[in-house]
């Protein structure tokens, strides 16, 4: 059995850079990009649990979810502080067409569905990662850029930790599939419209 390109073992690989329009749109929206912000956790939260009902059986699987749930539960906390501190309410969830579209891409059948959802939460926290260490690095105030910095190593680490879920359950039949739902994310990437928003 032949093994996967090193860096397929230890994170995922993004096919494609977010489009430089982010994040001078990000930073003159940041009030719109806060209050996604904290939707995002609520659902990353809100995922973990949903994924320790589905796959109970999975070895290491609950005690990760459950742990996950706390963090990203956490982070909702410290968000919603800073849109008290900002005068602002979160409103009800608009939706993510990011999320949306790559949910869309999940097969049905059981065992091909674990995989996936593993894979698509992979790519999910990846980008993730990617959008809050922009932010980390643009951002005017210090206590922000930290506050956000701290989160991009987070999400780094979910990610690895999604697809080391991934490669102990389905082994080789990971590493084709995640090559194409990168390929399916960075299409969904480029036809979505520049938005004030993580995703």
């Amino acid at each position: 059995m032949s093994s996967p390109p090193s860096e397929l073992h230890n994170r995922v690989t993004l096919r494609c850079g977010t489009d430089p329009r982010w994040l001078p749109n990000a930073l003159a929206h940041l009030d719109a990009v806060l209050v996604d912000h904290a939707h995002c956790e609520k659902k990353a939260a809100a995922n973990a649990l949903s994924l320790l009902q589905a796959y109970p059986e999975v070895p290491g699987l609950p005690a990760h979810m459950a742990r996950l749930a706390r963090e990203e539960s956490g982070h909702l906390a410290r968000v919603l502080q800073l849109l008290e501190r900002r005068g602002l309410t979160l409103g009800r969830d608009p939706g993510d067409p990011y999320a949306q579209g790559l949910q869309d891409v999940v097969r049905t059948p059981a065992a091909q569905r674990q995989l996936d959802r593993f894979l698509v939460a992979a790519i999910i926290e990846a980008r993730s990662c990617e959008r809050l260490a922009l932010l980390a690095g643009a951002l005017p105030d210090p206590d922000l850029r930290r506050f956000y910095a701290e989160l991009a190593r987070s999400e780094d680490g979910h990610q690895k930790l999604f697809l080391r879920l991934a490669a102990r359950v389905h082994g080789e039949a990971t590493w084709p599939r995640l090559e194409q739902l990168l390929e399916a994310e960075a299409q969904l990437l480029r036809r979505l419209p520049v938005r004030a928003a993580i995703h």
